[in-house]
């Protein structure tokens, strides 16, 4: 198709998908990035240079195709989301973007729900494991390496909710206490209401994608990660709907808690994941007393916002965070931090989070030995100290590099690797 104001590489050939959502990756893909907002600037060249080094180390080509979202969108199209990069993300199927800025009340909301929602992009996969040589606020980093399957499309991130002072919260209220009996539950004044919806259909194929991911990458477990305790209908709901998943369509290859207990006296079937379930509040505890207890978790919209944060605290924190969002034959790689416009075009920011959300990108596109260069390099120059200022002012003898600076020893390094 064509394109207003992007231009698509003469080089490269198209990502394409099988009838069963399997990508078909040719040697010199087409791949659209998002350099994103604030630090976006810094860290997303970045990113695209060892990434595009991992490449060729490996005898490839990325053909990129940039492509305009939030304040670069605005400067080129006078809006946040254009047409043209829907499009070439619909199109191209695989791309990584960095951090867009969301305000705080007043505004536009968040840039990257919408993307979400519109490229129906309904699982959120963070991995966080440690990287040797990074500081840690625990005593074990290394003990942590969990993969959370966040749902991206339901839950408060819904979006239905309304103002408060408006006619139509006042409609609302009025039906919540006249027509549906809570007439004492909401205080008098003005209030804000939003709608919590969680779906059989959203629910299933989130917890679908987390046991498959368990079952494809030798994972021993898939916790559900609910508030079932107190929202029963909703939370409640998600924990039921995904030991239907887990009890219906998988056979022997996977089994719940509560059956290896009672069946099996705690001793799993060889190769089977075990499904389980925790309250997310008491969640929070055990990603940090039981750390190596934990595997793959699977969660609704704000428990995996919540916990995936946490979990990304205990190695280093979101600077070194990554994140992919992944629909059916699509995937939009992304940091998991945000946009921080006070350090915007300093040459200063830590592009590993970026980085290692690459490393995902190159992973689903069945690229696994550039995937490992990647994490290997990066690793190695952490290990070598050659550090951006948030570590380096965390560790002894280290070398303070600009980002820029960063990403080239990282180069260095994946090419002595390859």
């Amino acid at each position: 198709m064509g394109y207003d104001k992007v231009e698509v590489p003469k080089q490269g050939e198209q990502i394409e998908v099988t009838g069963d959502d399997e990508l078909v990756v040719p040697d010199d893909p087409i791949i659209p990035i998002i350099h994103g907002d604030g630090i976006g600037v810094d860290v997303g060249p970045a990113a695209q240079d060892v990434l595009q080094a991992a490449a060729n180390a490996t005898g490839r080509e990325i053909n990129w195709m940039r492509v305009y979202a939030g304040e670069s969108a605005r400067e080129r199209y006078d809006e946040n989301l254009p047409d043209d990069t829907i499009e070439a993300l619909k199109e191209f199927k695989v791309s990584i973007k960095g951090p867009l800025t969301t305000p705080v009340g007043a505004g536009f909301r968040s840039l990257n729900v919408a993307l979400r929602k519109r490229l129906d992009l309904y699982t959120n996969i963070r991995p966080t494991y440690h990287l040797d040589g990074v500081p840690s606020p625990v005593k074990r980093p290394e003990q942590m390496d969990m993969v959370s399957f966040r749902e991206n499309t339901e839950d408060v991130y819904a979006g239905i909710e309304w103002e408060a002072g408006t006619d139509d919260v006042q409609k609302v209220k009025e039906f919540v206490e006249d027509e549906m009996g809570f007439d004492s539950t909401i205080h008098d004044g003005p209030v804000g209401i939003g709608i919590k919806p969680i779906t059989e259909f959203g629910t299933k194929r989130l917890v679908r994608k987390a046991i498959d991911y368990a079952l494809e990458n030798d994972r021993d477990s898939v916790t559900l990660v609910h508030k079932g305790n107190i929202m029963k209908f909703t939370e409640g709901a998600f924990r039921d709907w995904g030991y239907e998943v887990a009890e219906e369509e998988y056979g022997e290859k996977v089994i719940t808690e509560d059956t290896l207990w009672e069946e099996r006296d705690g001793e799993p079937p060889e190769d089977a994941v075990v499904v389980n379930d925790r309250i997310a509040d008491n969640m929070l505890q055990q990603i940090l007393t039981r750390t190596d207890q934990y595997d793959v978790l699977a969660l609704p919209n704000l428990n995996g916002d919540y916990l995936s944060d946490a979990c990304g605290a205990q190695i280093g924190g979101l600077g070194i965070a990554p994140g992919a969002n992944v629909g059916d034959g699509r995937v939009l790689a992304e940091p998991v931090h945000g946009s921080a416009p006070k350090y915007a075009g300093q040459d200063k920011v830590n592009p590993t989070a970026m980085i290692l959300s690459g490393r995902i990108m190159l992973e689903f596109m069945g690229w696994d030995d550039a995937a490992d260069l990647v994490r290997d390099a990066v690793e190695q120059t952490i290990v070598d100290r050659k550090v951006t200022y948030d570590i380096e002012r965390q560790i002894e003898g280290g070398e303070k590099l600009a980002t820029s600076e960063y990403a080239n020893a990282v180069i260095d390094n994946l090419e002595d690797l390859a």
